[in-house]
Order: C-alpha cells, then structure tokens, then sequence
C-alpha cells in the first residue's frame, strides 16, 4: 500500500503558508497563523488567566499563580497596571499550586461581588472565597472582605483542578480535579460521594454560603452522593468554559500516561477516569457504569497536559468563528476543533509555539488571549 502525502507550498507576498495534510490522527494542519504580544509594554509572573468583567469598564484582569490580581485597560499600548488584591500572605504556591481561578458575579456592577480559588497555605487545602470590591475604587478589591466559601481537603499536591466560572444560567461551576496522585489511588474520580473528580455546580444567591440547585443531578438522593456535583469522572480539568451562542460547557481533561480529552460536560455524566484515559482502558476493576467517550482525545506524541480554551464568537479571526480553540502547555501547540451536530468535523493545528500555555481568556468583544509563563499574554493573528 502506497501512502502519498501531498504538500502544497505556496508564497505569496513573503508570507509561507504550509497545508500538510497528516493522516496519523486525522489532523489538517493549516500553518496560517502567528502569535503577538497583546500588551508588550506589561508583563506577568506566571499569568494562569486572564478576564473581563463584563461591566462594561474596558478592563482586563491577569491572575498571577503566586497571589496577585492585576488590572489594566484593555489597549495594545497600556503601560500602566493596578494591583487589585494581593494574597500572597494566604496562598500556597508552586507547582501546581496558588491562586488558580477568578470568576464576577453576573451582578458585579450591582453587588461588586468576585470569586477566587486557591491554594490555602499551610494546609494546601482548594479554597473557594467571595470578595468585594473597594466601595470607592473599582481597581482595588476589599481584601477584608473575603469569606470563604467551601473548604477542600487535598490528598496530594497536584490535580487541585482550579477553574470557576458562573454558566449562562447563573449557577457557579467549580472544576476540580481527582486529588492527585499516580492513577487516581483512591478512585475519586469514580466515587460521587467526595467532591474531587468533578466540576460542582452551586447557587450562591438563594442562601449562605450556597445552595444546591434543585435540578443538580444528584439532588437529594438516598445514596450519600455529593449533590453539589454537576458531572464526574475527571482527572484534572484545569480550564473549561461555556460557549456563548450555545451555553454548552466545554472541558478539557488533563490525561495520564498516553491520551488528552475533551469533553462537552453534561449534566449527571460520568467522563470516565480512572477507568478510562480518553476513550482508553486504564483501571477496568473499577465499578463504573454508563461511562461517557470523550469529544475528542490527542495522543502525547503531540503533547502531554491539554490546556482548555473556548469557542471562539469574536469577529477579528473570521475561519475560527465556531470553532474551539485549546492547546498543549508541554508542547505548545495551539489548535482549533470544528464541531457539528454532536461530532467532530475536523482539528487543525493552527500553530507550534515554544510557549507554555496554562490559559487563555477572552475580552468584552469575545476576542481571545493566551497567557504563557515567559510572562506575556498573547493573541493569535491571521496570516
């Protein structure tokens, strides 16, 4: 059997733009796009996300891993930033430890009301607390405000999980990841009666210091589940986020030996790990049942911890409208997924980056941002 692959070099105007067609994975590999320094005159310590606050202010916040929420206009050529809330005092970081994820209440012009997860020092614990504000100031929080919300006792170092997000329909989402640990030692991720393993779903307005909304899965049940679960069976979904047309909810899964995931998480569904890595086996003795295949799953010959993105809905990159946009921190990849009617229609990689990518972000105009430990946030431009 003869396999031709058939490359098409064309240049036009100085500009190469490769289209090999690879036919390992099924991947159309289009290199048409590069990556610019959003902010060239600011840099970061180890940004791990950046957010709008959708009030409509023009600003952008950076979370740095080690404690610190900077804010600064959201122009090309800013050169000034704020330290918003510093809580280095309070936070255990390294590794995969800090400050891990930043969310605004829908209501943050009303209320002034901010979310944060971290890694409490000390005892390493996963922290989920609410901030305001200062009263007098929109760019320095209150840091006397802060109450905590849910405690989170961490078995091991890694795997904290770290995103939060309010979903379109006002509920908190929490992402946390199987605890640590080679394999998942104590099957958290199949077991509904610890917290670990799933991304959470909480009201944070009906009472203190949460309610369980009434449709969660896992409601009231007689089995000593944790109705504060949305879905299980995670490792580590570090970054999801919702689509903004579709209110879908998008997660990528950290894998562990051999295969990356991403999954569009619906309500009470189990994604598998530990039994499964990607649509792999991996523990079968585990008891599981009705388990959930990934969207689409990547081998670490191209990379080995999937980074979460979004769906792109800007208007600037017009080829990647619909299409979701994630990457590979280890190997700096960045790719787009085209989805319709519940299948995968194609992947292409759209660059092969030396950054490592822990994030991305998108603004008030839904144009995206990638943040990377050289210290720089960074935007994709087409070619």
């Amino acid at each position: 059997m003869i396999l031709v692959i058939l490359i098409i070099v064309i240049i036009a105007v100085g500009v190469g733009i490769v289209f090999l067609l690879n036919f390992q994975g099924a991947t159309l590999k289009i290199y048409s796009y590069e990556i610019q320094n959003a902010f060239p005159d600011l840099t970061f310590n180890r940004p791990v996300g950046i957010y709008d606050p959708e009030d409509g202010s023009n600003r952008l916040f950076v979370v740095e891993q080690d404690g610190r929420i900077i804010v600064f206009e959201n122009h090309e050529n800013t050169s000034n930033y704020q330290v918003f809330l510093d809580l280095k005092d309070r936070i255990l970081y390294g590794g995969e430890r800090g400050l891990l994820g930043l969310t605004f209440h829908p209501n943050y012009t009303l209320n002034g009301y901010f979310f944060i997860y971290y890694s409490e020092t000390g005892t390493g614990d996963s922290i989920l607390s609410r901030i305001k504000v200062n009263s007098s100031d929109p760019n320095i929080a209150n840091k006397s405000s802060e109450i905590i919300l849910v405690k989170i006792s961490q078995p091991y170092s890694n795997h904290n999980g770290g995103q939060i997000s309010f979903g379109p329909d006002g509920y908190l989402y929490i992402a946390l990841g199987d605890g640590g640990g080679n394999g998942d030692p104590a099957s958290n991720g199949q077991n509904r009666k610890t917290l670990l393993g799933s991304i959470l779903r909480i009201d944070v307005d009906s009472a203190f210091p949460y309610a369980i909304p009434t449709d969660n899965p896992f409601y009231n049940n007689s089995e000593g589940w944790v109705e504060e679960i949305f879905a299980f069976g995670f490792r580590n979904p570090w970054r999801f986020s919702f689509d903004g047309n579709t209110g879908s909810l998008w997660a990528a899964d950290v894998g562990q030996s051999s295969w990356e995931e991403i999954d569009v998480v619906e309500k009470g569904k189990n994604y598998g790990w530990n039994t499964m890595e990607g649509t792999h086996d991996f523990n079968l003795g585990t008891n599981v049942s009705q388990l959930v295949d990934p969207l689409y799953e990547y081998s670490h010959s191209l990379g080995n911890s999937i980074t979460g993105g979004y769906v792109y809905r800007g208007s600037i990159l017009t080829d990647l409208i619909g299409k979701y946009i994630y990457a590979d921190y280890v190997s700096g990849r960045i790719w787009a997924l085209e989805y319709s009617e519940g299948n995968v229609v194609n992947n292409t990689e759209l660059i092969d980056t030396d950054l490592q990518i822990p994030s991305f972000g998108v603004d008030a105009h839904n144009e995206l941002y990638i943040c990377a430990f050289d210290g720089n946030v960074y935007k994709l431009i087409q070619i």
